[in-house]
């Protein structure tokens, strides 16, 4: 068979390109770090790496949720340590202020340092996430959750939303409490609150206190009434849900006489007037609010005391008010530990996410990364068929019959 000249050129080119081509594929490789540059160089392969970086990116982006979410919890946690300090000097200062030795002055004083307290509390409610959003507003995050009506009381307008945010594939976790939850609820187990109606008398109320909480009837709501029978002495009944209490109706009264009912001991001291009436109910059912308690607390500290009636509503809102205080201070302290307690499940969270990124990264790498070892050693064994078949061209070209003539 007669090879033309123009076939063994041909033959040698393409040698000589293909050689360079595998070479040149290698060096790629080399300088790349990556067995699979191309999905052509190994297509199932390329195929699942897709799949694992797409995980990758998703875990990532749960990462990146966890970081904005420990920020937001962090900083509400530190904002309710912060509220509880000042529940627990509102309680000091009111403690205070219910010494019958200070005179009106001196509970003016307090009650310029409890207004202090009073509005360091509304700025901590009105506290953002330092992107500009408002902690405690639920989903109304562009505006403040509290805002002083015409009257001076503060008034929640956030809803009863909580922000979440999702921390992984299969956990959307509250990153930020609502105020109501915060500062207008108290624990399923607080304790009972007085409520004075407008009266005229100086009766004072001491307790309640629990006594039996197996009682039946414990937890329902009570109301005390005074009235003055046929020879103008005192009587005071008791009725529960607007139903007399057996054996509470229309019994004399008697200062410092124990009064037992519903599992509740109180006593009464003082002087009551015709109508005069008390309310006693869990602190669930008296629509608690910490603002709400601030605000009475105040007015009665910043008047005057001086006649038996003015010094008893000061001693009752002070009872009532420190009550409540210890409620509010309760829930404060609730929510901080499930605040705790989301902190913690984002670092346990954390921890597996990190695990499931290594392990994606070493499947990632186990698909397309490339084994430096083999590669060199293929590279260096394409170099000599390079520089083989560049050879053999060579030779060939010099190939002529006039050298044999």
């Amino acid at each position: 068979m007669r090879v033309s000249t123009v076939t063994m050129f041909e033959q040698s080119v393409s040698s000589m390109n293909r050689q360079q081509n595998d070479f040149m594929k290698i060096g790629q490789q080399l300088a790349s770090g990556r067995r699979v540059v191309n999905p052509s160089d190994d297509p199932q392969a390329a195929s699942r790496a897709v799949g694992v970086d797409q995980s990758k990116a998703v875990t990532q982006q749960h990462m990146d949720a966890r970081v904005s979410a420990r920020n937001s919890l962090s900083q509400e946690e530190s904002i309710l340590n912060s509220v509880s300090d000042a529940i627990a000097s509102a309680k000091t200062l009111m403690i205070q202020a219910s010494s019958d030795t200070l005179s009106d002055v001196d509970r003016e004083s307090i009650s310029s340092e409890l207004r202090g307290i009073y509005e360091t509390v509304i700025g901590q409610a009105n506290a953002t996430d330092g992107n500009g959003r408002y902690l405690f507003g639920g989903y109304q995050d562009n505006s403040p959750p509290y805002v002083r009506a015409e009257d001076g009381s503060v008034n929640y307008v956030g809803d009863n939303n909580v922000r979440e945010q999702r921390i992984d594939s299969s956990r959307l976790m509250p990153v930020a409490d609502n105020g109501n939850k915060i500062f207008a609820s108290v624990p399923s187990g607080a304790k009972y609150i007085t409520e004075m109606g407008d009266n005229q008398g100086s009766v004072i109320v001491s307790g309640p206190t629990v006594v039996d909480s197996s009682d039946e009837h414990y937890g329902e709501r009570f109301e005390i009434t005074f009235a003055e029978d046929g020879d103008g002495e005192m009587t005071f009944s008791v009725t529960r849900d607007g139903d007399p209490v057996p054996g509470l109706e229309d019994e004399p009264y008697v200062a410092g006489e124990q009064i037992r009912f519903g599992g509740l001991s109180l006593t009464l001291s003082g002087e009551p007037a015709e109508g005069d009436s008390f309310t006693l109910g869990r602190a669930t059912e008296m629509e608690p609010n910490l603002f709400k308690t601030f605000e009475n607390a105040l007015a009665v500290l910043e008047q005057p005391a001086e006649t038996p009636q003015e010094k008893a509503a000061l001693r009752n809102t002070l009872n009532t008010s420190m009550r409540e205080l210890d409620n509010s201070l309760d829930n404060v302290l609730t929510v901080r530990a499930s605040v705790g307690a989301r902190l913690n499940e984002i670092d346990v969270v954390d921890s597996v996410g990190g695990n499931r990124m290594l392990n994606y990264e070493q499947t990632l790498s186990d698909l397309v990364d490339l084994d430096y070892a083999e590669a060199i050693s293929e590279y260096s064994l394409r170099q000599v068929g390079l520089q083989a078949a560049q050879k053999a061209f060579v030779d060939i070209q010099g190939m002529s019959l006039f050298d044999r003539l």
